[in-house]
C-alpha cells in the first residue's frame, strides 16, 4: 500500500500540471482533495477542496452549454456531453462540502439547490444515454460509466430514506429506486473504466456499511466477496481485514489491520480506519484493554468526534476494575465528565452519535454518579454490531454472559430513579443475544418486557422503538408478516424526538421494505437471506 500511496503523490503532481484546461484533470484532482477533508475534517482541508471543486466546476462551464442543449434538435459534441458530465459531479461534491463547510440554515438551502441541479443533470444525461439518436463516440465507455454512477447513486441513497422524507422530496422531484440503482452501480463496475473503482467502493459500501448501520444487518456477504477480489490482490491487508471483519472473523481482521497500520505512514486517515474497526474488533472478543488503547490513539490524532472516542474509552474502563484502570492514568468518572465539552458541530448540527454519548454520560455529572452499566455494549448496539456477531456461536454467547453479569449486578443494587432505564437496556440487549442464539420465545419475552416497562423509563426513551423493531424483525424470520409490520408501523408512527431517531427510522424502512417484499414474492423471510 505505501508504493500505492507514493503514486498517489505523484499523480496529485501530474494532475495538477492541467487543472485549467482539462474538465478530468480538474475533477480528479479536487475529488482526490475532497477526500482528505471528508477523512480529516479539518477547516482548512474544506476550504481548499471546496475552493479546488469550483474552479473544476469552471472549466467544466467554459463549453457553455450547461442545461443548454436540445438532444435531437443541436446534436452535442462528445466533449460537451463529457462537460455536462463532470460538472454533475461537482455540483454533487460540492453540496457535500457546503453541508460541511458552513454552520447555518442557509448553507443547507444553498447545497439542496447543488444536489437538485446534479440529480436533474444526471436524468438528462439518462435519457440522452437512452435516446436512439445517441451514437457511441470517443470515450463512450467513460460517458456511460460516469452516468450510471450518477443515476445508480442517487437511486440507491434515496431508497433507503425514510418515508416521511423521502415523501417530502418527491415533492420537490427527487424519487428512488434501489434495485434499479443497484443495477446502474453493478453495470457502471463492469465497464473497465475509471468510474467502475467509484461504483465498486459504493455497492460495497452499500453491502457492508449501509446495510448493517442503516439496515437490517443483512447485507449481501456474497456480492461484497465478489466485489473485494480486485482488491484483495492489490491491497490485501486493508481489505481483507474488511473482508474478515464482515465474516465476523474479528481475530484475522485484527491482524490485517494492524498490518495494514504498519505498512504506510503517509496517509494517518487510513491508519484511523484501521484503529476504528480494531476498536470494535477487540469489543466484539471483550478485549476492553485493547478497545480501549484504539479508541484513545483515535482520540488523540483524529477530530472526527473528540466527545463520542472519550465516551468509548470512559466505556472500556468501565468494564475494568480501578485497580486495572490505574495503568492507564485515567478513570470513567473522569472521560464521561469531558463528554459535553468536547461536542463540536458539522454544518450546523451536533453528531446523533455525540448527542447520544452526551446524554448518557450526564448521570456523571452529579456528586455521587450512578454507573452506566454496559456502556460498550450499547454503542455496540447503536453500530448494529450484535448482526455481526451473531454469525459467531462463542461471541454472542461471550457478550450475554456480559449482560447476565450485569443484569445481577442491577438486582443486587439498590434501587434508583435510573434502574428501570438500566434493566430495560439490558434487557433489551438480552433479547438480541437469545434471538441470534436461537432461542426465539425468550428473546420475544425480553423485548416485551422493555415495552411493558415503558411508562418507567426516565430518559432512555428510544429503547421502546427499538424494541419494537427487534420484535419486529423476529416476528419477520417467524413468518409472522402481519404481527412484524404491526410492531414495525407502531415503531415508526408513535415515537418521536428519542435519540438515534434517525438511524433507527433507516432500519424500520428497510425491515417494512423486506416485510411488503416478501409478502409481494411469497417467500419466507428465510429465503431472501
Amino acid at each position: 500500500m505505501y508504493c500505492h500511496l507514493t503514486l498517489l503523490f505523484i499523480c496529485i503532481a501530474v494532475l495538477s500540471f492541467r487543472i485549467k484546461d482539462s474538465m478530468y484533470h480538474a475533477l480528479t484532482y479536487a475529488t482526490i482533495l475532497e477526500m482528505q477533508a471528508m477523512m480529516t475534517f479539518n477547516p482548512e482541508d474544506i476550504l481548499t477542496a471546496g475552493s479546488t471543486m469550483k474552479d473544476a466546476q469552471a472549466v467544466c462551464q467554459r463549453w457553455d452549454l450547461i442545461f443548454s442543449f436540445t438532444w435531437g434538435g443541436n446534436r452535442c459534441s462528445v466533449k460537451e456531453l463529457h462537460a455536462e458530465l463532470c460538472y454533475a459531479e461537482c455540483l454533487l461534491q460540492r453540496a457535500a462540502l457546503t453541508f460541511l463547510q458552513d454552520e447555518n440554515m442557509i448553507s443547507f438551502i444553498k447545497g439542496g439547490i447543488k444536489v437538485r441541479n446534479s440529480y436533474q443533470t444526471y436524468k438528462e444525461l439518462h435519457a440522452v444515454l437512452q435516446s436512439a439518436g445517441y451514437a457511441q463516440g470517443e470515450n463512450h465507455r467513460h460517458f456511460e460509466a460516469g452516468v450510471k454512477l450518477g443515476v445508480g447513486s442517487f437511486n440507491l441513497m434515496l431508497s433507503m430514506l425514510p418515508t416521511r422524507i423521502l415523501r417530502l422530496l418527491e415533492f420537490v422531484g427527487f424519487s428512488g429506486n434501489k434495485e434499479f440503482g443497484l443495477q446502474q452501480l453493478e453495470e457502471g463496475s463492469s465497464t473497465h473504466t475509471f468510474r467502475a473503482f467509484l461504483c465498486n467502493m459504493l455497492l460495497l459500501c452499500y453491502h457492508t456499511f449501509m446495510s448493517f448501520i442503516l439496515g437490517t444487518g443483512e447485507g449481501d456477504v456474497a456480492d461484497a466477496e465478489r466485489l473485494l477480489q480486485p482488491y484483495l490482490k492489490q491491497y490485501p491487508k486493508f481489505f481483507n481485514g474488511l473482508r474478515f471483519h464482515l465474516l465476523s472473523w474479528p481475530k484475522c481482521a485484527i491482524g490485517r489491520f494492524e498490518e495494514c497500520c504498519e505498512a504506510q505512514q503517509a496517509w494517518k486517515q487510513f491508519h484511523h480506519m484501521c484503529y476504528w474497526e480494531l476498536m470494535w474488533c477487540f469489543t466484539y472478543k471483550r478485549h476492553w484493554k485493547m478497545a480501549y488503547f484504539y479508541a484513545d490513539l483515535l482520540s488523540k490524532e483524529n477530530t472526527w468526534s473528540k466527545a463520542t472516542y472519550a465516551y468509548m474509552k470512559g466505556s472500556y474502563l468501565s468494564m475494568l476494575t480501578r485497580e486495572e484502570c490505574k495503568v492507564f492514568g485515567e478513570s470513567e468518572e473522569g472521560l464521561f465528565r469531558q463528554v459535553p465539552g468536547l461536542k463540536q458541530k458539522i454544518a450546523g448540527k451536533s453528531l446523533p452519535t455525540e448527542k447520544f454519548a452526551i446524554r448518557k454520560a450526564r448521570r456523571y455529572l452529579t456528586e455521587k454518579p450512578i454507573p452506566l452499566p454496559v456502556p460498550p455494549l450499547e454503542m455496540m448496539y447503536i453500530w448494529n454490531g450484535y448482526t455481526v456477531i451473531g454469525k459467531h456461536k462463542e461471541l454472542t454467547e461471550g457478550i450475554l454472559e456480559t449482560l447476565n453479569e450485569a443484569q445481577k449486578q442491577l438486582e443486587s443494587n439498590p434501587r434508583t430513579e435510573l434502574s428501570t432505564d438500566d434493566q430495560c437496556l439490558v434487557s433489551l440487549l438480552k433479547g438480541l443475544c437469545l434471538k441470534q442464539l436461537g432461542f426465539q420465545e425468550e428473546a420475544e419475552h425480553y423485548f416485551t418486557l422493555v415495552l411493558c416497562n415503558e411508562n418507567q423509563i426516565k430518559f432512555d426513551h428510544y429503547l421502546v422503538p427499538n424494541a419494537l423493531l427487534e420484535h419486529g424483525l423476529l416476528c419477520l424470520e417467524q413468518g409472522r408478516r402481519v404481527e412484524a409490520i404491526k410492531l414495525l408501523e407502531a415503531a415508526k408512527q408513535n415515537y418521536k424526538n428519542y435519540s438515534m431517531e434517525s438511524r433507527t427510522h433507516f432500519r424500520i424502512q428497510a425491515a417494512l421494505q423486506k416485510a411488503r417484499a416478501t409478502d409481494a414474492n411469497g417467500v419466507h423471510p428465510h429465503s431472501s437471506t
